[in-house]
């Protein structure tokens, strides 16, 4: 730090006037912004149990997946749905129970065989072979000649109360980006994928003072004419409410040398200096005196009611800010000047909480007799937000950080309608528009690019809902971007068949799907596609494991398959994790993905077709900013190389 001026400097520029310009607020903002420049201050590791209410300084991708296995959600019993279809009340279907209880973490030792069924409580792993649980509610267990069994009355629908590996987290995915605040919620995000230490912006150290003869320390008698002090409580607090470590440097008086050399420690271990107090033109006041005597005024005086008195300098390249005396205004003028710029320096945006009305962008059912809360995630429609409900259910770690806010479901209501209007409460902050709204296919070279956009200071806000609710979303104005990945059976063209009028696409990249196997399977190795499907279709014991209906990835498996529909057709997870580790695990032999799923799970591969991800755009916002700067890098140098390196080739 340079040397600071001296006492007889100081003193000298105690006689300059005071209160030479009163600027506006604008203009006392516009030069605070000019002096410093509101970046994070460096980065440092801490442990996860130290790191909440830090700032990350990095994306944190998940090595693993979460959940790492199917499972069920409810206590009941491990069941191939096929077996079910025929059920009634009139006519129960039997199953014999398997002689093993699945319980939370023991993996399965049976496999469940057509016409069985197997015990398993609330988090256990699915066995190889089932594909849903029926809940013991709807069962009635019979011991006869034949043993134990359970009677159904009532089919139980594929993937019927379970979650799908990965179907909370996918290996590869981004799970938090940069610049994310961490809550509760978020540390127990990092901790379900395993992380133990996480890379965090460093706080801002903020010194604070407070300064007066008449103050007291609260707890200490109270003179005449004494005021217990409550701005350094105050101001202390709220700088740590905006991210930085306060240094709490407790009061100082009216001593012109006393208050220089506490100005002077202050500055030299802090990257802020707040005083309260001494700011107007009062015959006893210092704090501006001295202060201007350390550095270069940016404003003393602002056209505010209350917080006129407020002062700001530069001082060794760093913000020396005094706050009028009274709280009101020391607190006003904190949060309006102040705070920002703690913020800016912590990595950090500012937050607002508040209600605001929507639009539910699809049906929401809901259980009579219990008050609901539904999270939701908001975006802007041609007519306002509209509310996505998140479908993420009760075992998740991530609903809560990705919704924008909740709105309250009555116990009489079985659920809500599409299109109906709410009251939306916003979680501990203001609702600040993405610069770019992407719903519709996920893939982890998307979250790639849009890591890029967010370091050049691009919001994006992703909705994962699959190819065709993107193209809905496109096609109510609700979207800019709708990646996809729909094969026209057809033409046998991806994605432009499927068009709607007044929407475009912007070419993405290819991804190469395949068959994925346990390495060493002659049924599969070293085979083509077809012959690996045929081999797998003639034998009834190759389990496979299929992809939910309306996915692309479905629409190619149905293809191949032509009509066929071979054991393990029903099991139907949402992702190409969930199909990854189902095959890694030995719960299913076969299943289509993604390469790049397949090295990272150690799978043997046959290709199948490259594949066409792209992203549908309405043509009117072709000419969207933000739509241009992600085209940008989607075609830049370093958007290309970060998807080669997943495995997928830009378009050209």
């Amino acid at each position: 730090m340079p040397p600071l001026h001296t006492l007889a400097a100081v003193r000298s520029a105690a006689r300059q006037e005071q209160f030479l310009e009163v600027v506006s607020e604008e203009e006392a903002r516009a030069r605070l912004a000019r002096a410093f420049r509101p970046a994070p201050l460096g980065v440092e590791t801490v442990p996860l149990a130290a790191s909440l209410g830090r700032v990350l300084a990095e994306d944190v991708i998940a090595a693993t997946d979460v959940p790492p296995f199917d499972r069920s959600v409810v206590d009941g019993f491990a069941l191939r749905a096929a077996d079910t279809l025929a059920a009634s009340e009139t006519h129960p279907v039997r199953l014999a129970l398997n002689a093993e209880v699945i319980a939370c973490g023991h993996a399965p030792a049976l496999a469940v065989e057509p016409g069985t069924a197997t015990v398993i409580a609330t988090g256990g792993m699915l066995p190889r072979g089932a594909d849903a649980v029926a809940m013991v509610e709807q069962t009635e267990t019979v011991e006869d000649e034949a043993g134990p069994a359970i009677l159904l009355r009532r089919p139980v629908a594929p993937g019927a109360n379970t979650g799908g590996a990965g179907g909370d987290i996918a290996r590869g995915e981004t799970v938090l980006r940069a610049r994310t605040r961490l809550t509760s919620r978020e540390l127990g995000m990092l901790a379900a994928v395993g992380c133990a230490e996480v890379p965090v912006f460093r706080r801002p150290r903020v010194a604070v003072l407070s300064t007066g003869d008449e103050l007291v320390p609260p707890g200490a008698a109270l003179r005449p004419a004494g005021l217990y002090d409550s701005n350094g409580t105050i101001i202390a607090a709220a700088a740590e409410e905006a991210g930085a470590e306060a240094v709490r440097c407790g009061i100082v008086p009216d001593d012109a040398d006393q208050l220089a050399a506490r100005l002077a420690e202050a500055l030299a271990s802090a990257d802020m200096v707040i005083l309260s107090g001494g700011t107007s033109k009062g015959a006893g006041d210092l704090c501006h005196r001295i202060a201007a005597g350390l550095g270069r005024v940016l404003f003393h005086g602002v056209a505010l009611k209350p917080g006129k008195p407020l002062f700001a300098a530069e001082a060794s390249g760093k913000p020396l800010i005094v706050l009028p005396g009274f709280p009101t205004s020391a607190v006003f003028t904190f949060h309006a000047f102040v705070a920002p710029l703690i913020r800016g320096f912590a990595g950090l945006a500012e937050a607002e909480t508040e209600q605001v009305e929507a639009r539910l962008a699809v049906r929401l059912g809901s259980e009579l007799g219990r008050t609901e809360y539904a999270l939701v995630s908001l975006v802007r429609g041609e007519e306002g937000l509209v509310a996505y409900p998140l479908a993420k259910g009760s075992g998740a770690v991530t609903a809560f950080s990705l919704a924008d806010g909740f709105f309250t479901i009555p116990a009489l209501a079985d659920g809500v309608e599409a299109g109906a209007r709410l009251t939306v409460t916003l979680l501990g902050r203001g609702l600040r528009p993405p610069d770019l709204v992407v719903i519709g296919s996920h893939c982890v070279g998307l979250d790639r690019l849009i890591g890029l956009l967010a370091e050049q200071g691009v919001t994006a806000k992703v909705l994962n809902v699959g190819s065709q609710g993107g193209l809905a979303a496109v096609r109510r104005g609700e979207a800019d971007l709708a990646p996809m990945h729909l094969l026209d059976a057809e033409t046998g063209r991806y994605n432009t068949p499927f068009l709607p009028p007044g929407v475009t696409l912007i070419r993405g990249w290819t991804r190469l799907q395949g068959i994925v196997f346990r390495a060493g399977d002659a049924r599969f190795e070293g085979k083509t596609a077809e012959a690996a499907i045929a081999a797998a279709l003639a034998d009834p014991a190759c389990l496979m494991v299929n992809r939910n209906a309306g996915s692309g990835t479905r629409l190619l498996i149905d293809r191949l398959l032509a009509g066929s529909r071979p054991s393990g057709y029903l099991n139907q997870p949402k992702s190409h994790n969930a199909v990854a580790a189902a095959v890694a695990q030995g719960r299913a032999d076969w299943g289509v993905t993604i390469a790049p799923l397949a090295r990272a799970y150690g799978l043997g591969f046959v290709p199948i077709a490259e594949e066409q991800y792209d992203f549908a755009v309405p043509e009117g916002r072709l000419s969207k900013e933000a739509v241009i700067r992600f085209r940008r890098v989607l075609t830049s140098d370093a958007g290309r190389s970060a998807l080669r390196a997943l495995g997928f080739e830009p378009a050209t």
